[in-house]
């Protein structure tokens, strides 16, 4: 029985590396729609959105199943627990592509994103969707040092979040203020991305050793 019930936890881990790989491909189309003004290609994101939704529903349904029927204890229950805190964390991040999506449909046939702030937007979108991409690998081999290393990266996407509202509050800025808001909206959602990442990235952490990182760096 509790080879079975084990055999189960490790089906969650596997469902949620299959949600981020979700997620990742949500962010690179996302982004493409973003960057060259592709309608259908923002729909397709749009429209992804649903299976994500349901891939959440199911490891919720799993995990709730696991905690009523199996009554965990000690570490088991940290990795049921913290696997409904990951799932709720891939879903939105799977939502604020959404929003990078909607933007982009929004603007069409322009492209939201002026061409003075295109490179520190899209080196952000590279920033998260890398990101995501490591949390994946994170999420399946559960290495520790790989996990904590996450945060590094968010460090960076800290320092171009701060590059683009210095480009939106220079004297150089001609596109208006509606581009602006656009700009401040992307950054803010990429920002968001890459910070969910890490919050996933330290669950991990927390389940293997049952400790936060910041408890491991003390």
């Amino acid at each position: 029985m509790r080879e079975v019930f084990h055999d189960q936890l490790e089906s969650i881990f596997g469902d949620l590396a299959a949600i981020c790989s979700q997620v990742e491909t949500a962010v690179s189309d996302a982004t493409s729609a973003l960057l060259t003004g592709d309608a259908e290609v923002a729909e397709r994101v749009i429209s992804a959105d649903r299976a994500i939704d349901e891939a959440r529903t199911r490891v919720e349904e799993t995990a709730f199943s696991l905690l009523s029927l199996q009554a965990p204890v000690a570490g088991d229950l940290r990795v049921v627990v913290a696997a409904l805190r990951m799932v709720t964390e891939l879903e939105r991040m799977g939502d604020l592509s959404v929003h990078v999506a909607k933007i982009a449909r929004l603007r069409v046939p322009n492209i939201a994103v002026p061409a003075q702030i295109r490179p520190t937007i899209a080196r952000m979108a590279e920033v998260a969707e890398d990101m995501v991409s490591r949390v994946k690998d994170v999420i399946t081999s559960r290495d520790i040092t790989a996990a904590l290393a996450v945060g590094k990266d968010d460090e960076e996407m800290d320092s171009l979040r701060r590059l683009s509202f210095t480009e939106l509050l220079s004297d150089s800025w001609t596109d208006g203020v509606e581009a602006a808001v656009d700009v401040a909206l992307l950054g803010r959602y990429y920002e968001r991305i890459a910070d969910h990442a890490v919050s996933v990235a330290n669950r991990v952490v927390f389940v293997v050793t049952g400790e936060y990182p910041q408890a491991l760096r003390a």
